[in-house]
C-alpha cells in the first residue's frame, strides 16, 4: 500500500485533484468528508461540540449550523482549539479505519485540508500539494464560493501559509491557471504514484 498526503490551501483547488486521482483508480480518504460525517445529527462528536459552543451553532432541525460555527471558531483561535480537539481525534480514527479497509496493492490518498498546520507529512510515503497563488485563492473563494473577501482572507489566514506546505511537498501541482492545465499534470502524478507502488 502506498499511503500519499493530498494538501492545499482554500481554494488551491485540492478537491479537484482528489476527484480526479479517485477516477484514476485511488482510494480516497476525504478528511473534510470525515469532518462532516463525525458531526453529523446523533452522533457524539456533534453532542461534544453542542458541549463547548452552545446550541446556538445548531439548525431549527438539529444539524450542524456550519456557517454559524465557522464564525464563532474563525474570529477565536481558542474556540478554534477546542473544536479540532473535539474533532481531529474522531477524523483520524475514522481515516485509519478507511484506510485499513484498503488493499494491500492500493494508492490510499489521504486528502487533509490541515496537513502542514498539524505536522502529519510523516505519517505518509509522499505528499502532494496542490498550489495556487494567495490572489487566485482569493478570487475562486470569491467568485465560485461566494465568500465576501474579508472572509476569504480570514480563512486563509487560519491555515498554514503557501511557503509552509510547499516546505513538506515531496509533489507540487501548479494550478494557478485553467483547470484544463490541472488535469495533464495529475495524470503525469498518477503515474509516478502507480510506478511507485510498483503497479
Amino acid at each position: 500500500m502506498l499511503k500519499v498526503g493530498l494538501t492545499g490551501g482554500i481554494g488551491a483547488g485540492k478537491s479537484e485533484v482528489s476527484r480526479l486521482l479517485a477516477s484514476y483508480g485511488a482510494v480516497v480518504v476525504d478528511a473534510d468528508k470525515i469532518a462532516r460525517e463525525v458531526v453529523e445529527p446523533g452522533s457524539p462528536g456533534l453532542a461534544a461540540v453542542v458541549a463547548e459552543f452552545g446550541a446556538e451553532v445548531l439548525t431549527s432541525d438539529g444539524a450542524l449550523d456550519r456557517p454559524k460555527l465557522g464564525s464563532i471558531v474563525f474570529a477565536d483561535p481558542a474556540g478554534l482549539r477546542a473544536l479540532n480537539a473535539i474533532v481531529h481525534p474522531l477524523v483520524g480514527r475514522r481515516s485509519a479505519e478507511l484506510e485499513g479497509a484498503a488493499g494491500p496493492d492500493d494508492i490510499v490518498v489521504h486528502d487533509v485540508p490541515l496537513l502542514a498546520e498539524n505536522g502529519l507529512a510523516k505519517l505518509y510515503d509522499l505528499v502532494v500539494v496542490v498550489d495556487a497563488s494567495t490572489d487566485t485563492q482569493i478570487d475562486r473563494l470569491v467568485r465560485l464560493r461566494g465568500m465576501d473577501e474579508t472572509e476569504a482572507r480570514s480563512r486563509m489566514a487560519v491555515q498554514a501559509t503557501r511557503g509552509q506546505r510547499l516546505a513538506v511537498a515531496d509533489v507540487v501541482l501548479d494550478n494557478d491557471g485553467p483547470l484544463d492545465a490541472l488535469e495533464p499534470q495529475v495524470k503525469r502524478v498518477w503515474q509516478q504514484l502507480r510506478d511507485r507502488a510498483g503497479q
